[in-house]
């Protein structure tokens, strides 16, 4: 896929009102807004605090409904509470998704949601009229012939809590996830069944979930598929390249303190988008854009096939209809 033809997905032909397809909603405001920020790896990144400082003082000035980060935050560890206590100055309510690198060093998920201060694993809530679903992507397949890696699976007890909770909502729905549903390289194992079950809460003439947010694959991409948007939120920090294409990027003592960075191309600014979605249909992105750190993928011969989607130091803006 072109850039061209890439960035030309992101606006959809038609659309409808909500109220209509949604006749028992009755939101206290028909509108919504909210900040998303995914991927900071501030346990890799040396200028994390910095990156989320910016992201929350932008918050703070737009008074969003809400914040939401999308995973691979930080490890659940003391010295990571300052880091903390920079989210906890956005006032309003704010919410978490458990990426799979969370965990690393040997903390259980557990112990992530309670260092978070978030509402559980996985969970939902309610915000002017819409129903959010927070999943998570990190339990383990139990099948021998799982592939090997991170645990990217939903488990069919998650699966049974999902099916309840979007049969209790007749609120337009929105899912995240930290892991992508419609991506097969690296996302959840069951994706497809995930799709389904949202598909099959979208029949008898009403589309209950209309968006998927996910992040895990640090790029900026699109996709729609039998009636649901699937929007993939860029990584707040860098793409990783991995050995072949390793590259001190900023000093020697960043290198000396965290060495894996080089191993990454990192973007110049943090990266977020904010998200609107009013009650005629309409879905507003608005992303933020930048440049990389050093040389670029083109530059150092990345081979961009293996990546599928394009490695770009942006989120793009979109402007998508239900």
């Amino acid at each position: 896929m072109n850039r061209k033809d890439f960035l030309t997905q992101t606006s959809l032909a038609g659309g409808a009102f909500l109220l209509p397809r949604f006749p028992e909603w009755k939101p206290s405001r028909k509108k919504i807004r909210f900040g998303v920020m995914a991927d900071l790896h501030h346990d890799i990144m040396h200028d994390g605090p910095s990156r989320l400082s910016a992201f929350i003082n932008q918050m703070k000035e737009e008074s969003p409904d809400f914040i939401i980060q999308m995973g691979d935050f930080c490890y659940p560890k003391k010295e990571n509470q300052p880091l903390m206590d920079i989210w906890n100055q956005f006032k309003g309510p704010s919410y978490h998704v458990i990426g799979n690198h969370d965990m690393d060093g040997g903390h259980t998920r557990e112990q992530v949601a309670a260092f978070w201060n978030a509402k559980g694993k996985y969970y939902s809530f309610d915000a002017n009229g819409f129903h959010f679903i927070v999943l998570d992507g990190n339990e383990h397949n139990e099948s021998k012939s799982r592939p090997p890696g991170y645990a990217r699976f939903i488990s069919p007890a998650q699966l049974d809590w999902l099916k309840k909770d979007l049969a209790a909502t007749a609120a337009p729905t929105i899912v995240c996830c930290h892991q992508g549903l419609d991506n097969d390289a690296g996302g959840l194992e069951n994706g497809t069944l995930l799709r389904y079950t949202l598909e099959q809460a979208n029949q008898n003439g009403k589309q209950k979930v209309i968006m998927v947010l996910s992040g895990h694959h640090h790029q900026d991409y699109y996709n729609y598929i039998n009636g649901i948007h699937y929007v993939q939120i860029n990584s707040a920090s860098y793409q990783w390249l991995g050995d072949d294409y390793k590259e001190i990027r900023y000093s020697e003592a960043v290198d000396k303190a965290h060495p894996w960075i080089k191993y990454t191309v990192p973007y110049k600014d943090p990266l977020w988008a904010t998200i609107d979605i009013t009650e005629n249909g309409a879905i507003t992105i608005k992303g933020k854009k930048t440049v990389f750190v050093g040389s670029s993928p083109e530059k150092l011969g990345v081979k961009q096939i293996d990546y599928i989607y394009p490695i770009v130091p942006f989120i793009s803006d979109r402007k998508l209809e239900i």
